[in-house]
């Protein structure tokens, strides 16, 4: 069992960017690399030596010092078989039920689209560590850019039925402007209730709300919550299938 160790780099105005290193060799991945100097500094800091990045999605914000880093580091990019094309120098491609290695840490991948149609996460059960980029986020999800309510919410039960222990390293810092939202659709959730004020307290201190815990997402983010007859009744569709009240929810936080 080798574990990585995880740090965090706040990049553009509400992006984060992961250095996961696997301490058992010294192997260490960019999760989505929105830009490249803050990182390459951040590492040198560190003194950890980057080998891998690891993209979830091809977005600008995910991918933007993919190419830079690779230049300075030679490092191999690992992404969504699914949208190699729009990939900056893809190398390895991986797919659902994949298991990819970066050094002795293991990751499982998954293919969830919805946010855009090739998303992936990758979870390392032995580091208790989820890094789903915008798929789910801490009190929400990402918006159905290139999929449908059905494929989002597909993608979103796959990573809820992870162990609840689970760290939850999503890639942006909207936690504070999701849970006034969900507030909006679930008042009654005392968990959330709580976590809003914590989360409040936390961004007045200048202290990231991310990562998360998939428990906590359980209990409290809407989002997951779909197949709860409370939050179907909150909604005013009672009765309606988990797809038809997500895609509700949805629509709701896209005009809040």
């Amino acid at each position: 069992m080798s574990q990585l160790e995880i740090h965090q780099i706040p990049v553009l105005s509400d992006n984060y960017v992961y250095l996961a290193r696997d301490t058992a060799t010294g192997a260490c991945a960019v999760v989505d690399p929105a830009v490249a100097d803050p990182v390459l500094e951040e590492a040198a800091r560190l003194g950890w030596r980057i080998t891998h990045i690891l993209n979830t999605h091809h977005h600008g914000d995910h991918v933007g010092g993919n190419r830079a880093i690779q230049a300075a580091t030679g490092c191999t990019i690992v992404g969504p078989k699914a949208d190699r094309a729009r990939i900056p120098g893809i190398e390895v491609e991986v797919d659902d039920g994949d298991r990819y290695a970066l050094g002795e840490a293991v990751a499982e991948v998954f293919f969830v689209p919805g946010h855009t149609r090739g998303h992936i996460a990758y979870w390392f059960p032995d580091s208790h560590a989820l890094f789903c980029g915008d798929t789910l986020f801490a009190l929400g999800c990402g918006r159905l850019f290139e999929g449908t309510p059905g494929q989002m919410w597909h993608s979103l039960s796959k990573l809820r039925a992870l162990p609840e222990d689970t760290r939850v390293y999503c890639a942006h810092e909207y936690t504070q402007a999701n849970a006034r939202f969900a507030l909006s659709v679930d008042p009654d959730n005392a968990a959330l209730r709580e976590r809003a004020k914590d989360i409040d307290l936390a961004r007045a201190r200048g202290e990231p709300t991310v990562p998360s815990t998939l428990g906590l997402e359980r209990r409290t983010n809407p989002f997951l919550r779909a197949d709860d007859p409370g939050l179907a009744a909150a909604v005013a569709l009672s009765g309606a299938a988990p797809e038809q009240v997500f895609a509700e929810v949805r629509h709701r936080k896209d005009v809040f």
